[in-house]
Order: C-alpha cells, then structure tokens, then sequence
C-alpha cells in the first residue's frame, strides 16, 4: 500500500494564521513589539502596518534604524545559538497586525521546511543590502537626498506594484533620526519638495515620482 503523499509547505499559510509556537497580536500605534534589553526569545513576522526599529545609547540618545512595512520580519536575533537580549526597540508607527513565532518554532520550521528557509533568507539578504544602501547613503549623500530616499522608500518606489503614495504618519523628528540631521532642516526640505510639486501633505505626505529628481540629479 502506498504512503500517503506529504502535502506541501505553504509559507504563506504558515505566516498567515496562528499555530503551534505561533500567535497573532495586534498592537496599538506607539506599542511596543520588544524593547532593547529585554530576552530575545521570538520573532515576528508584520502582516499589516508599519513599524520602526530604535537604538538607545548609553546616554540616552534614540536613533531610528529601519521602517518596517508587511512582510518584514524583525527580531531575528533570537535565532543566534546563545540566546541573548535585543538589540533594540521595535515599535508600531500605525494599528499592526503580526505573527509572533517563538524561537523554538521558528528554528524547527528553518530546518525542516526549505520553502520557509528559502523566503527567509531571501528576507535577510535583502535587509543586508538595504543596510549597505543606508550606510552609503549616509556616507555620501547630502541631507536633502537622504530625506528624499527614505520618503521614496516609505512610498515603496521600486517595489513590484504600484506606490503607496499616500506613506504611514511619522514625525519630522523621526525622519531627522534616520538621516542624521535636525528637524528644523528637515522642515526646510519638506518645504522646499512642497513648493516645487514633489510631495502634499495634508495630515498625510503624499509623495509623487518626481522626487526621484532629487535623489538621481548630481
């Protein structure tokens, strides 16, 4: 008689719905996922929302590292082999909805599943180049290119699809974070893409394809 024939890994469905080692959460805006210090015992998986990881210095100073949107994972420290504490503050910007996979699950799911494995990877090589691309950016470019790249990249250009050109509420002084300068220059900037048609804002930044202008002129 014949065994029965496995039925196939489907990723999706695995982020998609609470299991074994697997829950759904729901967090408010300014709702903390983790907070740096703390165990890192889990991951998470954003399946709506947006999200943003900080660092806190020794005295005291946050800094933005990353906006997260839906299908980012954050936390993936916790898959090291010595289980340590987080490396950082991972905070909703708006209403999220997420998978928080415990270590256990996540870590058996890796080396059991390659269709997981695989997406996962993928995910991570794709942070790893971002990263680069952050670091550049901050090593060359001026302080106006840099607000103009991460309101691109909040407006997802350059994703497959159309752009949200309509990006998630956040601050002035979130932006002067991530691109290392102050908010009253990040005000100027905003200004200036306002008056010359790049970008609208009205409770919401509206942002348009033309800001790439500033990005790609030399």
């Amino acid at each position: 008689m014949a065994e029965p024939q496995k039925t196939a890994f489907d990723a999706s469905a695995f982020l998609a719905k609470a299991g074994l080692g697997r829950k759904i959460v729901q967090l408010k805006p300014k709702q903390g996922f983790f907070s740096q210090g703390h165990p890192s015992d889990s991951v998470f998986y954003l399946q709506k929302g947006r999200a943003k990881l900080t660092v806190v210095s020794k005295n005291g100073k946050e800094a933005t590292i990353t906006l997260l949107g839906p299908g980012d994972f954050v936390g993936e420290e916790s898959l090291a082999a010595i289980v340590g504490l987080r490396m950082a503050t991972a905070t909703a910007i708006t209403a999220c909805t997420a998978l928080r996979i415990e270590r256990k699950e996540m870590v058996r799911v890796m080396h059991e599943e390659h269709a997981f494995s695989d997406l996962f990877l993928a995910f991570l090589l794709g942070r790893s180049m971002r990263t680069q691309a952050d670091l550049v950016d901050q090593l060359f470019n001026s302080s106006e290119k840099r607000l103009a790249r991460i309101l691109l990249l909040l407006a997802e250009f350059g994703k497959p699809g159309e752009p949200e050109t309509l990006i998630p509420q956040i601050t002035q002084e979130t932006l002067a974070e991530m691109i290392g300068t102050t908010r009253s220059r990040v005000s100027f900037f905003m200004n200036r893409f306002r008056k010359l048609g790049f970008i609208q804002y009205n409770g919401r930044i509206q942002v348009h394809k033309s800001l790439l202008n500033v990005v790609l002129h030399d």
